[in-house]
């Protein structure tokens, strides 16, 4: 018989209110999560993330459970965006601002889990959540066809928006996290599906109709862009100003694929 004072299997009073503000911090967590950001419920519930949440709630080290949580979450199939979201989504439910050590480490769990899966072709980056550069060439390829077949020209209907925020000597979690930043601003702005990828690691391209507020549309994500990055605190991995500017499209698809290629330079 065990002796009740040892106190072996009895939870103390503390320990009882200590479990439930855990479990209510989760499922606030999670269900800011799956309102916001999260895009399949399903795979939300992992131990990681109960321990994450329980290293925030009791004060403990945050850095081991989030780069735990980044490789399970890479292990579901979720792109960075949605990883770091998540993570950020944590210290929304909890009132207190994101911290970016938690953000690194959890980029960095999920750069180590990526590195463990092999190579698959995707129409969609993981880092950033867009569509592929690939993608956006067919994407161009579309737009010119139709434009033959109207008797016009692509340059006369569609542009490129170029958006440049690329910076030297960011180590690899700075340029994870500002590549996810910068994906969730384009879904921001654009809205899901439209054509855009990034180029290169700072640069990064959306395919618009022409018209008088293309100019202005511009102007407007830069600065979404720049707000984004001081509330995620990302101001050192962002140039600033952040450079917009908008690309005629030249005369022929080839010519269209040569001008991504001297932008991803």
């Amino acid at each position: 018989m065990i002796d009740p004072r040892e106190g072996s299997f009895i939870m103390s009073e503390s320990q009882q209110e200590a479990r439930v503000r855990v479990h209510d911090l989760r499922e606030r967590w999670r269900a800011t999560s799956l309102a916001s950001v999260w895009i399949r419920p399903n795979d939300w519930e992992h131990p990681a993330a109960e321990a994450l949440a329980e290293a925030l709630a009791e004060g403990r080290g945050v850095i081991a459970p989030a780069e735990r949580l980044g490789a399970a979450r890479a292990d579901v199939g979720a792109g960075i965006t949605e990883a770091l979201d998540d993570v950020a989504c944590l210290y929304a439910a909890f009132g207190r601002p994101t911290d970016v050590g938690a953000l690194r480490a959890a980029a960095i769990g999920w750069v180590g889990a990526r590195e463990r899966v092999p190579y698959q072709v995707a129409t969609h980056d993981p880092s950033t959540g867009l569509p592929t550069g690939e993608y956006l060439g067919e994407r161009l390829r579309e737009t010119y066809g139709t434009a033959q077949r109207s008797g016009t020209t692509a340059g006369a209907s569609h542009c490129l928006l170029v958006l440049d925020v690329g910076l030297d000597s960011l180590d690899t979690w700075q340029r994870l996290a500002r590549s996810a930043a910068i994906g969730r601003t384009l879904h921001q702005v654009f809205g899901e599906g439209h054509p855009m990828a990034a180029v290169d690691d700072g640069t990064f391209v959306v395919l618009c109709e022409r018209g008088p507020t293309t100019a202005e549309l511009g102007q407007s994500l830069r600065r979404v862009v720049e707000r984004n990055a001081e509330v995620l605190g990302l101001t050192t991995e962002v140039r600033r100003p952040t450079r917009v500017w908008v690309e005629r499209l030249p005369g022929t698809h080839d010519d269209a694929l040569l001008l991504l290629d001297h932008l991803a330079r």
